[in-house]
C-alpha cells in the first residue's frame, strides 16, 4: 500500500553508505535516532536493495507483531514471517498449539530456500529447535494417486505429535474411520480428510471441523508436525537409559539433603512422575508437557538462525531486547530452582534454552545492523560505523483539529506532499468534508499514481505511526498522530458459525447420561443395542427407568429422545415406565407455559398500540462518533446497532433485550443508542445494579463522549447529599443530558425534563419494587436492556415476535487471548504468576471460595508475596464495606483481591490480567468460564490458573471438568457445556424464577419445544400435521460397529437420518455420511432408503408399512382416496410387481422376490413419486 513512499530513501547518501558497509561485511553498522515506522521504512528499503534473506530481532514479541504489520502494509509481500515466542516453559501442562503451529510453519517455509524476512524477538530465539535435517524427517508430502502404507502413515502421525481422537475438532488431532483419516495440522485453517483405497490415496479434502463436512478438494498437501518435541522411537530407546541415569542422579541429589522431609517427598515424586511419563512415551501416547523430553532425547538442538545461515541479521533496539531477555531468564531461573527442589524437573531439561550470555554474544557477533533510538549497542558488538538518517517523528495533534489544519496549511504553502492514513471509511469521509470546509482539498492516495507537491492525499490504511522526510518534503500522518490512538484491526470469526451454538455436540449421548423421552419421561441412557426381530437386525436405544425397567427405542424414533439438560449439578428424578407422574409434571409445565405465553403476547400487543418518539435518521455526528470506536466492530455489533436504531426511528416505544457475553461490546452498542438520543435533545438514563458499575460506566461514557457538548452525571450512594441534589435538579431542568445511576435513579424525587431512552444493565438483579417503577418509566420511552448471561438460541428463536432481542455472539477474539493453565497448586508458580503481573503494573484476582478460612489464606499469601497489597472480598461482608473494598481495588489502591466467586459477574477491570483459582475442581464449568471472562479485558496477554491441591485424587467429574477447561478454547467441549449451563441460567433470568423450576423438572430442550408450540398455538400458527407412518419392513438396516465405532457419532448420524423431511435432505445426509465415513454398506444404505420411503409415504397419507408374506405392504389412512387413473397406469406399467387393494383403507403391495434391494428401493420410490404426480412416467 505505502511502497512508493519509501522510494526517496533509495537515493539518499546515507542509504548508499549503509548498503556499502553491509556488502563489505566488516563488522556491525549502527543506525541511531530511529524508531517507530522509521525502522519499517529503512527495512523495506534494504529488502528492495539487498538480494538476501533477512532475520530481524525485535526487543519483545509484541514489537515483532507490530513491525510485521507495518512492513506488510509497505511491502505487500507474502514473504514476511513472524516467529513467535512461547509464554510457557516446556514442562508446563498447558500446551500452546497456536504458537507451535506458527513456529513450525516458519521453520518449514525456511526450508524452501525462498527469499524471506523473518521477524522474531529475543524470547522466541531463546528456545532452541530441532535441526533442519531432523525436521525434514517429520514432514510428510502427500498427493492423490500416491502409494502410502496406511499403517505406516498412522505410526508417523503419532511420531509427529498428533493425538488420536474420535472426532477431529482441534489442531494436533487425528481420527481414523475405515479408509478415512482426518487430521488437523497446526498451520492450517481447516483440517484435512484423506481417503485411502488400499494403500493408495484416493482423495484429499479440507473440511469444516464444526459441521464435519468436506469443503474443497486438493491434489496434494504438506503435513507439518503437531509439536516441536519430535523424536523417532529409535532415538527414544537409545536415550532411555541415559534419562534413567539422570533421574537416578537427581533423586540421589535430593535424598542427599539430610533431615529434609520436603526433599525426600520431592525425590519420590520425581521418581514416580518420570516413570509414568516414560511409560506413556513408550506406549506412543502424546500428553501435555511432552516437549520437556526434547533436550533429554536429542543432543543436536539448534537456534533458529541455523535455518537461515546466510541471512542478514538486524537487531532492533538490541539493548532493550537484551535487558528484557535477561529479566526473563532471571525469572525462569528462579522458577527452575523451585521446580528442581520440588522434584518437578531434571536439571538437564534447561538444555532446551539458550543462556543470556550465549544469545547476546552470538547476536552481537553476527549482527550486520543494529537500530536504536539512542547511541547504544549490545556488549560484544564490533562497531564499524555509526549512521543517522534524515527522518523525523511526525508531529502529534491528539484530536486538536485546529492545530492540524494550521500545520497542513503551512506545509501546503511550502509545497510539501502530505499523506494521511485513516482506516475507517466514514472517518475518512468526515475528515475530507471537514478539510473542505477549511479550504483544504484532498485527493485519494493510489499506489500507482504520481504524488504532486502541495497536495493532501488520504489513504485507506493506517500504519502504527507516521513520520516526516524533511529533505523530500514528505509528511506522513497516521491515526496515532491525528486522534492520539490507532484503530485495532481484528480478524473476526463467529464463535459457532451462523446457527449459534451447535447443539449436536452438547447433545452427544454418552452411556449413563440422563435422557428425556417425550412420552415416558426421564430415564438413564444405556447405549445402543442390536436386536434381531422377525428375522431382521436393527439398532435400538436402550433406556433404563425406575425399578430397572427397560425401554428399547427404535433409531427412527430418536427424535422423541433428548439429552436431559437441567440445572447444573442436580440430578433429575427418574420416572417409572407406565406411571402417571411424568404426564402430570408435563401437564403442569404446559399450563404454566401457556399462561406465560398469554402474558407475553398481551404485553407485546399493548406496546404496539403505544405511541413513542420517532427519532430521525443518523446525523454526520453520529457517523463520526461511531467511526471513532477503537476496535473494528464485529458483524453482530453492527447488526444489533442497526436493529436498535430501527426501533428508535419507528413510531412505537422500543423494548429490546441485548444479550452478549462479557466483553463482547454491548456497552459500545448502548453508547451509540445513547448518543443518538442525546444529539436529538432527549435525556438518557442508564440504570445499573451496583455502585461500582455506575462508576465504571461513568468513566467509559465520559471517555467515549469526550469532545462532544454532552453533560454526563452519575447518581449513586458515593455522591454526597449536596451533589445528589444538584444532579436531581439538573435532570429536572434538562441541564444533564445523560445520567448513570443505581436504583437511586428510581427514587420518587427523581424526574426528567424529557427522557428519551432508558438503558438497563442486568435487569434481573433489580427487586420487584424497582421493576414496577421501571415499568412506569418505560411506558412511552425507548428502553434497552443489557444482559451478560447468554440467552439460549432455541429460546431466542421461540420468543421471536414476542420479545425483541439482539444477540451478540461474535467474540472480539483477537483482542485478549486468555492463557488457561490447569495445574497442581504450588507456591513457586503462584508467587511467580502474581509477581509477573505486579511487575507489569497489573492486578490479580485470587479466587478462594471458603469464607471461613479466607483470612488465613490472605495471611499465607501475604507471607508468600510481602510486597503485595492485599484486600479481601466475599458475599457475607456488609454491602457498604464490600463496595468500598471493590472500589479501592478498581481504583488501583490494592494489587491482589482474594475473593469468593462473587466476582463472577459484574466487574470489568482491564488492569486485572491474572486470575488464580484455588480448588478449581470444586467449581462448576460455567462458574469457571465466567471467572475466566474476568481477565483478558485489555490488549495484554492474560493468564488464568485453575489449580487443584497437590497429590489430591480427583473425582471423575472433577477430572473431566478440569480436562474440559484445559481445552477451554472456543472449540473445546468444555466451553460449550459451560455456555449451555450459563444459557439455562439466562433462560431462568429471562422467564422468571418459577420457569426455572419447570426447566429443571422436564429438561431444557423439551421446555423450549413446549414453549414454541404454546406460542404458535396462541397466535393461530399451528398447522395440523399428518402423523409419521410406522415402517416395519423385514430387512437389515443399522449402522455397524465396523463402519462407525464411536457410539456418540453413531447416535448423531441416527438423529440426522431420523430428522430427514425431504428427498433433498436424504441426499444431503447420504453424501455427508459417505464423506465422513466412506462408502455406505448395504445395511446403512437401507436406513437412508427407509427414510426416503417415510418422506414419500407421509406425503401420500400412508399410515403404516410392513412386510407380509414376501411383499412390502403400505396401508393408507382410512377414508383417503388416491388418483384412480394414476393407480391404473401404475398397475399396467409394473404388472406382476405392484398390486393394489381398494376399499375404505386402500392398500398397495410390492413384491420383494427376484430383485436386489437397490432395484426394490428404486421401484418403490418411482411408484410413490408417480402417485404424487412428481414423475410423469415410471
Amino acid at each position: 500500500m505505502f511502497g512508493k513512499l519509501v522510494k526517496p530513501l533509495y537515493n539518499w547518501t546515507e542509504t548508499k553508505t549503509l548498503l556499502r558497509i553491509l556488502n563489505q561485511q566488516k563488522g556491525t553498522a549502527l543506525v541511531q535516532g530511529i524508531s517507530g515506522v522509521q525502522r519499517s521504512f529503512l527495512l523495506a528499503t534494504l529488502w528492495r536493495e539487498i538480494d538476501q534473506q533477512m532475520l530481524v530481532v525485535t526487543s519483545t514479541p509484541s514489537e515483532a507483531v507490530r513491525l510485521a504489520l507495518d512492513l506488510g502494509l509497505i511491502l505487500e509481500e507474502k514473504s514476511i514471517l513472524v516467529f513467535p515466542a512461547y509464554d510457557l516453559l516446556a514442562h508446563e501442562e498447558a500446551y500452546e498449539k497456536d504458537v507451535a503451529g506458527e513456529r513450525l510453519s516458519v521453520l518449514s517455509n525456511l526450508m524452501k530456500n525462498r527469499r524471506q524476512v523473518v521477524i522474531t524477538s529475543w524470547p522466541a530465539l531463546g528456545r532452541k529447535v530441532i535441526s533442519p535435517q531432523a525436521l525434514k524427517g517429520f514432514m510428510i508430502k502427500i498427493a492423490v494417486g500416491e502409494e502410502v502404507g496406511r499403517d505406516e502413515f498412522l505410526n508417523k502421525l503419532v511420531m509427529m505429535g498428533y493425538g488420536r481422537a474420535q472426532k477431529v475438532e482441534a489442531p494436533g488431532e487425528f481420527a481414523v474411520r475405515g479408509d478415512i483419516i482426518d487430521l488437523y495440522p497446526p498451520d492450517r485453517q481447516e483440517p484435512l480428510r484423506i481417503e485411502f483405497f488400499g494403500d493408495e490415496i484416493d482423495s484429499i479434502r479440507s473440511f469444516d471441523f464444526e459441521t464435519q463436512k468436506s469443503v474443497s478438494k486438493m491434489k496434494e498437501a504438506r503435513i507439518l508436525p503437531a509439536r516441536e518435541g519430535l523424536w523417532t522411537f529409535e532415538e527414544f530407546k537409545a536415550a532411555k537409559d541415559r534419562i534413567k541415569d539422570l533421574l537416578q542422579r537427581q533423586t540421589t541429589r535430593l535424598l542427599g539433603l539430610k533431615d529434609d522431609q520436603h526433599a525426600h517427598e520431592s525425590a519420590s515424586f520425581l521418581q514416580k512422575r518420570f516413570e509414568e511419563l516414560l511409560e506413556k512415551i513408550e506406549n506412543r501416547l502424546v500428553f501435555p508437557g511432552i516437549d520437556r523430553f526434547l533436550p533429554l532425547i536429542c543432543n543436536d538442538l539448534v537456534p533458529l538462525w541455523t535455518y537461515m545461515s546466510d541471512a542478514l541479521l538486524i537487531l532492533d533496539e538490541p539493548v532493550r531486547g537484551s535487558e528484557y531477555f535477561r529479566a526473563l531468564e532471571e525469572e525462569n531461573a528462579r522458577m527452575f530452582g523451585g521446580f528442581l527442589e520440588r522434584g518437578l524437573i531434571l536439571p538437564e531439561e534447561t538444555g532446551l534454552y539458550m543462556t543470556f550470555p550465549e544469545l547476546q554474544l552470538t547476536l552481537a557477533k553476527h549482527s550486520a545492523l543494529q537500530l536504536s533510538a539512542l547511541n547504544r549497542t549490545i556488549k560484544g558488538t564490533s562497531l564499524h560505523d555509526n549512521l543517522t538518517f534524515p527522518m523525523r517523528l511526525a508531529p502529534e495533534f491528539s484530536g486538536q483539529f485546529n492545530r492540524l489544519v494550521k500545520e497542513l496549511r503551512t506545509r501546503i504553502e511550502t509545497q510539501w506532499v502530505v499523506v494521511i492514513g485513516i482506516s475507517g471509511e466514514e472517518q475518512r469521509r468526515t475528515l475530507q468534508a471537514a478539510f473542505k470546509e477549511e479550504g483544504l482539498l484532498t485527493s485519494t492516495f493510489r499506489e500507482n499514481s504520481q504524488l504532486a507537491p502541495g497536495m493532501i492525499y488520504l489513504a485507506p490504511q493506517s500504519l502504527s505511526s507516521g513520520l516526516e522526510l524533511p529533505l523530500d518534503k514528505l509528511l506522513i500522518l497516521m491515526e496515532t498522530e491525528i486522534y492520539g490512538r490507532v484503530r485495532h484491526k481484528k480478524k473476526v470469526k463467529a464463535r459457532f458459525g451462523k446457527e449459534g451454538i451447535r447443539l449436536s455436540d452438547i447433545g452427544e449421548l454418552r452411556d449413563g447420561d440422563y435422557v428425556v423421552h417425550l412420552n415416558h419421561g426421564i430415564g438413564r441412557y444405556l447405549g445402543i443395542k442390536k436386536l434381531e426381530i422377525g428375522g431382521s437386525s436393527r439398532d435400538y436405544l436402550e433406556i433404563e427407568y425406575a425399578d430397572q425397567d427397560r425401554l428399547f427405542v427404535p433409531t427412527d424414533q430418536v427424535a422423541l429422545i433428548q439429552k436431559y439438560v437441567g440445572i447444573e449439578e442436580t440430578p433429575p428424578k427418574i420416572n417409572r415406565l407406565g406411571g402417571g407422574d411424568w404426564q402430570k409434571v408435563k401437564n403442569r409445565v404446559q399450563e404454566s407455559i401457556k399462561e406465560m405465553a398469554d402474558q407475553l403476547l398481551a404485553l407485546y400487543a399493548d406496546r404496539f398500540t403505544a405511541k413513542g418518539y420517532v427519532f430521525p435518521p443518523d446525523t454526520i455526528w453520529q457517523k463520526e462518533f461511531e467511526e471513532a470506536f477503537v476496535y473494528e466492530e464485529t458483524p453482530d455489533q453492527i447488526r444489533a446497532t442497526t436493529e436498535i436504531k430501527k426501533d428508535m426511528e419507528s413510531g412505537r416505544p422500543m423494548d429490546r433485550l441485548l444479550c452478549g457475553d462479557v466483553g463482547y461490546g454491548k456497552t459500545e452498542v448502548a453508547m451509540r443508542a445513547a448518543f443518538k438520543a442525546v444529539t436529538e435533545g432527549k435525556q438518557v438514563a442508564v440504570l445499573v445494579p451496583t455502585t461500582i458499575l455506575a462508576q465504571q460506566h461513568f468513566q467509559t461514557f465520559n471517555q467515549r463522549f469526550s469532545g462532544y457538548p454532552i453533560n454526563i452525571g452519575v447518581l449513586s450512594r458515593f455522591q454526597s447529599a449536596a451533589e445528589q441534589e444538584k444532579l436531581v435538579k439538573g435532570l429536572k431542568n434538562g441541564t444533564i443530558d445523560l445520567v448513570i445511576g443505581t436504583h437511586r435513579l428510581l427514587s420518587k424525587d427523581v424526574s426528567f425534563k424529557d427522557l428519551g431512552l432508558l438503558i438497563v444493565d442486568e435487569e434481573q438483579k433489580f427487586g420487584v419494587i424497582h421493576k414496577e417503577r421501571l415499568k412506569e418509566l418505560k411506558k412511552n420511552v425507548d428502553a434497552l436492556t443489557l444482559t451478560a448471561t447468554p440467552i439460549p438460541r432455541t429460546l431466542h428463536m421461540s420468543l421471536i415476535g414476542i420479545r425483541d432481542m439482539s444477540v451478540i455472539e461474535t467474540p472480539p477474539e483477537d483482542r485478549f487471548p486468555v492463557k488457561t493453565y490447569v495445574i497442581e497448586f504450588n507456591e513457586e508458580v503462584v508467587a511467580e504468576a502474581i509477581r509477573r503481573e505486579l511487575d507489569r503494573g497489573g492486578q490479580v484476582f485470587f479466587v478462594y471460595n471458603r469464607v471461613k478460612s479466607i483470612e488465613r489464606m490472605a495471611s499465607y499469601l501475604q507471607q508468600l508475596i510481602p510486597e503485595a497489597r492485599i484486600e479481601i472480598a466475599h458475599g457475607q461482608m456488609n454491602e457498604d464495606t464490600l463496595e468500598e473494598v471493590m472500589l479501592s481495588f478498581y481504583e488501583g489502591s490494592s494489587d491482589l483481591l482474594i475473593c469468593t466467586t462473587i466476582i463472577e459477574n459484574g466487574l470489568d477491570i482491564s488492569n486485572v490480567n491474572t486470575l488464580i483459582v484455588y480448588d478449581a475442581d470444586h467449581l462448576g464449568l460455567s462458574q469457571l468460564y465466567q471467572l475466566r471472562g474476568r481477565v483478558g479485558r485489555s490488549n495484554r496477554v492474560a493468564y488464568a490458573y485453575f489449580t487443584y491441591r497437590k497429590d489430591k485424587l480427583l473425582g471423575e467429574v472433577a477430572e473431566k471438568r478440569l480436562s474440559a477447561i484445559r481445552d477451554f478454547t472456543d472449540l473445546g467441549s468444555g466451553f460449550k457445556i459451560a455456555l449451555r449451563d450459563l444459557e439455562i441460567r439466562g433462560a431462568g433470568n429471562l422467564l422468571g424464577a418459577e420457569q426455572h423450576g419447570h426447566i429443571a423438572a422436564i429438561g431444557f430442550d423439551l421446555y423450549c419445544r413446549l414453549l414454541e408450540e404454546a406460542i404458535k398455538e396462541r397466535r393461530g400458527e399451528k398447522k395440523p400435521d399428518t402423523p409419521d407412518p410406522t415402517i416395519e419392513v423385514e430387512m437389515d438396516a443399522y449402522i455397524s460397529g465396523h463402519y462407525i465405532d464411536d457410539p456418540a457419532q453413531k447416535v448423531e448420524i441416527y438423529k440426522k437420518i431420523a430428522a430427514i423431511t425431504s428427498l433433498a435432505e436424504a441426499d444431503e445426509v447420504e453424501a455427508e455420511i459417505e464423506d465422513r465415513f466412506g462408502d455406505l454398506p448395504e445395511v446403512v444404505r437401507n436406513l437412508i432408503e427407509i427414510a426416503r420411503f417415510k418422506v414419500l409415504a407421509k406425503q401420500l397419507g400412508i399410515n403404516s408399512v410392513s412386510t407380509e408374506r414376501g411383499e412390502i405392504v403400505a396401508r393408507f389412512l382410512p377414508g383417503l382416496a388416491q388418483d384412480a387413473e394414476r393407480i391404473a397406469a401404475l398397475l399396467i406399467k409394473c404388472r406382476g410387481q405392484v398390486r393394489f387393494q381398494p376399499g375404505r383403507q386402500q392398500i398397495i403391495r410390492w413384491r420383494t422376490t427376484r430383485q436386489s434391494s437397490a432395484e426394490l428401493w428404486k421401484l418403490i420410490k418411482d411408484s410413490l413419486l408417480y402417485l404424487l404426480g412428481e414423475k410423469n412416467s415410471i
